[in-house]
């Protein structure tokens, strides 16, 4: 209570203080109209105009030197092949809105300057120009819309038909990482159902659908340079956004909302790793919404691979279904399908080589 009494007594001091100088103000203005010399403005008007100037030009070349010298640092190596159409598109873009923000920064200084106050000055009657409002009007409706369109046929396009034999990879976001899904030896991602998910199944697979029982989970995303990649995107609990500079992609990842996006990458890490001279650069999916308090941990790396390599690590990796890693999720599987999860999960070779070897130990 004493607090709340504090506050008010300050507030209502700082308020008799701002009233006193205000009164204090209109007295001295009340008294120099007395004067011949009066004059409505300050002394440094005409100054203050230079200063005005001075500040454009100065602003606008801190701009361009800085947009020139440090363009390494915001304008990552391109990595993927609608990557040159996007960049592209944000320069053109770009371009235009420096073009536009100049020319009404010095419209709108230049008359600060030109039309400061001078006693003999007049302002002029200008009420209407029809020719002036269709310029300014259509001129800028035209650039918009070619934009816009240019930009909607790009976006149609990474996100329209994925295709034939693109690399399917489901994605997962979830306070606070990811979660990598690839389909087994028939290609195919299985179902999911929210209601499984779970600390272990992190991305819900049904165990219902016959299709995910060789799907195996991987703890980064693996891709194979040129060649499409398709990424089913998803999110468990708040908005999160798979983002990657380099790749020039970004996607939601919206809970109870499936979303996707293609792309194809055209520079592998250790080419990369070579371009940028840093023999320790990982590619890295990173979220760019504020998904919560270790948003800032939210932090997968991305392999690209060449086409043998990637080859190689994913017959080695689809020996490892998630199935096969957690034989305790086949009490999940329904009776009647329980043989097939167990012959396309790779569980039923386990078996059979531990049969063979307690046969071989008899022997000794």
């Amino acid at each position: 209570m004493l607090t709340i009494v504090v506050v008010l007594a300050v507030v209502l001091i700082l308020a008799v203080l701002f009233t006193a100088y205000r009164i204090t103000t209109l007295v001295d203005v009340v008294k120099k109209k007395k004067n011949e010399g009066y004059s409505p403005v300050s002394k440094n008007n005409g100054l203050q105009g230079v200063y005005l100037v001075i500040f454009l030009i100065t602003g606008v070349a801190l701009f361009f030197y800085f947009s020139i010298t440090e363009s390494d640092v915001y304008n990552l190596p391109i990595a993927s092949e609608h990557g040159v159409i996007v960049e592209n598109l944000f320069s053109i873009t770009m371009w235009v809105t420096v073009f536009v923000f100049i020319v009404t920064q010095v419209f709108l200084f230049g008359f600060g300057w030109k039309y400061r106050y001078k006693k003999e000055n007049k302002a002029a009657y200008y009420p209407h120009n029809n020719t002036l409002e269709v310029v300014w009007t259509f001129v800028p409706a035209l650039v918009l819309a070619w934009l816009i369109i240019s930009g909607l046929k790009q976006w149609n396009n990474i996100t329209g038909p994925v295709p034939e034999g693109a690399e399917v990879v489901e994605v997962m976001g979830y306070q606070y990482a990811w979660a990598f899904r690839y389909p087994g030896k028939d290609k195919e991602l299985g179902n999911y159902n929210f209601r499984m998910i779970d600390a272990i199944n992190a991305v819900g697979i049904d165990m219902g659908d016959q299709n995910g029982y060789d799907d195996f989970m991987a703890t980064q995303l693996v891709i194979p340079k040129g060649k499409p990649v398709h990424l089913q995107i998803r999110g468990r609990d708040v908005i999160h956004s798979v983002y990657n500079p380099h790749f020039r992609i970004q996607m939601n990842a919206v809970p109870g909302m499936p979303t996707r996006f293609w792309f194809t990458p055209t520079v592998s890490t250790a080419e990369m790793r070579e371009q940028t001279k840093n023999p320790d650069f990982n590619y890295e999916l990173v979220c760019n919404k504020i998904c919560g308090k270790g948003h800032y941990s939210m932090r997968g790396i991305v392999t690209v691979l060449e086409q043998d390599e990637y080859n190689t690590w994913y017959q080695e990796n689809q020996q490892n279904t998630f199935l096969k890693q957690n034989p305790g999720y086949l009490s999940k599987v329904p009776e009647n399908l329980k043989e097939a999860a167990r012959i396309a999960s790779g569980i039923e070779n386990i078996k059979q080589k531990q049969q063979v070897t307690s046969i071989l130990s008899g022997f000794k």
